[in-house]
């Protein structure tokens, strides 16, 4: 018998907010601050991963030798401004949420975002979606980002739900690692335009292609046999 859910904790950047592409844009800008010409050519190696590993690695890889907090600082002040005026929902992202509110057997939901709480708390209320969930953990407010399973961790003991009935929704091959570590489940829903869906296939244990096959895939599993 599978175990039934009771939780589903979704990502928000490339899950819910279509913000990767405007990704490269914001990093364009923090590396252009410091001396570096950026065109996007290093997205998959930060896709999904906290704030200080992205920043590390850009680090590494321009030679930066400002503080890395700084860099974090100025990254989640630029991101703040895209998110607030130009990052957009993927479609059905509302719809589908509250679908999942209303099932024959509703699951609790919450929200595990990499991002920083000043850049995604307001793109939440913006888009009206802060009362959907229950929970919502924002990357600043643990010390291990992903791909280590704080963040996971974190939001399941806030929704009171074990481990092992959360299915989350990621993106990112550092998001379905930090939920996998947390022994969780995870549907993945890869980016075409950025990432190789096959990459997924051994990594997370159910493939989609967009947020609309999450409530039939809930229905299914959520049944207790």
């Amino acid at each position: 018998m599978t175990q039934p859910f009771r939780a589903v904790i979704f990502d928000l950047d490339g899950v819910l907010a279509d913000s990767e592409p405007w990704w490269n844009e914001i990093d364009a800008q923090l590396l252009r601050e410091y001396g570096a010409k950026y065109h996007g050519e290093y997205h998959e190696n930060v896709l999904g991963v906290s704030f200080r590993l992205a920043v590390e690695f850009y680090k590494k890889k321009f030679g930066i030798s400002a503080p890395t907090k700084e860099l974090m600082r100025r990254r989640g002040e630029i991101a703040t401004e895209f998110f607030a005026h130009r990052v957009g929902l993927f479609p059905n992202a509302k719809e589908v949420l509250n679908e999942l509110r209303n099932i024959e057997s509703p699951v609790r939901l919450g929200l595990a975002t990499s991002s920083v709480s000043a850049s995604a708390r307001p793109f939440l209320d913006r888009h009206q979606l802060t009362g959907l969930f229950e929970v919502i953990v924002a990357g600043d407010e643990i010390e291990r980002g992903k791909p280590e399973p704080d963040i996971y961790l974190r939001a399941a003991k806030k929704l009171g739900v074990a481990a092992n009935e959360c299915l989350v929704i990621e993106d990112s091959l550092s998001g379905i690692a930090a939920a996998k570590a947390a022994k969780m489940r995870v549907a993945a829903i890869p980016d075409r335009r950025f990432v190789d869906p096959r990459a997924y296939q051994k990594e997370a244990d159910y493939l989609l292609n967009d947020l609309s096959e999450i409530p039939a895939l809930v229905r299914r599993l959520s049944i207790s046999d």
